[in-house]
C-alpha cells in the first residue's frame, strides 16, 4: 500500500463485473493510483484490477509531471494488466488514446482529438491523459500499469483545460472508461491500418509546426507509434518525446 492512502469498504463485486474488472480498489485518498497500483501487482493482483481514488496527493503523468487530482473533479484510476506481447506495449497508449477517444465522444461536447503520444484534447484544450509504465522481468513484462486521469470539472487554477459535460458523474465515466482501457489492452501487435486511419481523423498535431522531439511538421503517426515529422533534412520517426508546438 502506498503512503498516504486510504480505502473505504470495496465496491460490490457485482459492480466490477459489470465493468469487466477482476477487481476494483476503491480509495478516498492516494499519493498516485499508480504507486497503489505497482503495489498491488507486486502482491500478485490479477489482470483486470483497477485502482480508483476520489483525489490524488502526487498525481503524475509522463516524465514525471504533476497531475492535478482534487476531491471528485475527475476520473482518477490505473488499471493493472498482465500483457505478453512487446510489440503491443509499444503502442499501448496511443492504442489507448483512441479506445478512450471513442468511448468519451458522446460525453463531450466537441470533438475528442489525440495529441501524440498520450493526451486527448477539446477544441484544443486538454481533457485527460494517460501513463504507462511497465515492470519487466528477465526481459518479460510481467505487468503493465495503465493510469488515465480525465476532467470532470475545470481545476482550479487552470481554466485551459476541458472537462466532460456537466452532470456526468465518476461513475457514469467509469463505465465507458474501464471497458475501453480492458480492450486497448487486450490488442496484439502493432497498430491495424483501421487504427491509423482513426488516429489520424483525430491526430490534433498533423499539419502543424513543432518544436520537439524534432523541429519541423509533424505528418502523422506510424503502425509502431512513432511521430513522423518532416524536418529540413527529410522526414523522421521519433519513437519518444512530447511534442512542442511552435
Amino acid at each position: 500500500m502506498a503512503a498516504d492512502s486510504t480505502r473505504v469498504t470495496a465496491p460490490a463485486p457485482a459492480f466490477a463485473t459489470q465493468l469487466g474488472l477482476a477487481r476494483l480498489d476503491y480509495h478516498v485518498r492516494v499519493t498516485s493510483t499508480m504507486d497503489v497500483a505497482h503495489a498491488l501487482a507486486e502482491d500478485g493482483a490479477p489482470a483486470g484490477t483497477l485502482v480508483l481514488a476520489s483525489s490524488q496527493a502526487a498525481g503524475r503523468g509522463r516524465s514525471g509531471k504533476s497531475w492535478t487530482s482534487e476531491p471528485d473533479a475527475g476520473l482518477w484510476c490505473t488499471l493493472v494488466e498482465r500483457p505478453s506481447d512487446g510489440r503491443a506495449l509499444e503502442v499501448l497508449a496511443l492504442r489507448v488514446g483512441l479506445r478512450l477517444a471513442e468511448a468519451l465522444a458522446p460525453l463531450v461536447d466537441g470533438a475528442v482529438q489525440l495529441k501524440w503520444p498520450n493526451d486527448l484534447y477539446v477544441d484544443g484544450r486538454k481533457l485527460g491523459g494517460i501513463l504507462i509504465e511497465v515492470r519487466w522481468r528477465d526481459a518479460r513484462p510481467e505487468w503493465v500499469a495503465i493510469g488515465v486521469g480525465i476532467n470532470r470539472v475545470v481545476p482550479a487554477g487552470l481554466p485551459e483545460v476541458a472537462h466532460v459535460r456537466h452532470g456526468i458523474t465518476r461513475d457514469a465515466l467509469l463505465a465507458v472508461v474501464a471497458p475501453a482501457l480492458r480492450h486497448a489492452a487486450a490488442a496484439d501487435g502493432v497498430l491495424t491500418a483501421h487504427e491509423c486511419a482513426a488516429w489520424a481523423a483525430r491526430d490534433l498535431a498533423v499539419g502543424r509546426r513543432v518544436l520537439s522531439p524534432a523541429q519541423g511538421t509533424v505528418q502523422g503517426i506510424t503502425p509502431n507509434g512513432a511521430v513522423v515529422i518532416a524536418t529540413e533534412t527529410g522526414p523522421i520517426a521519433c519513437h519518444s518525446g512530447s511534442l512542442i508546438f511552435e
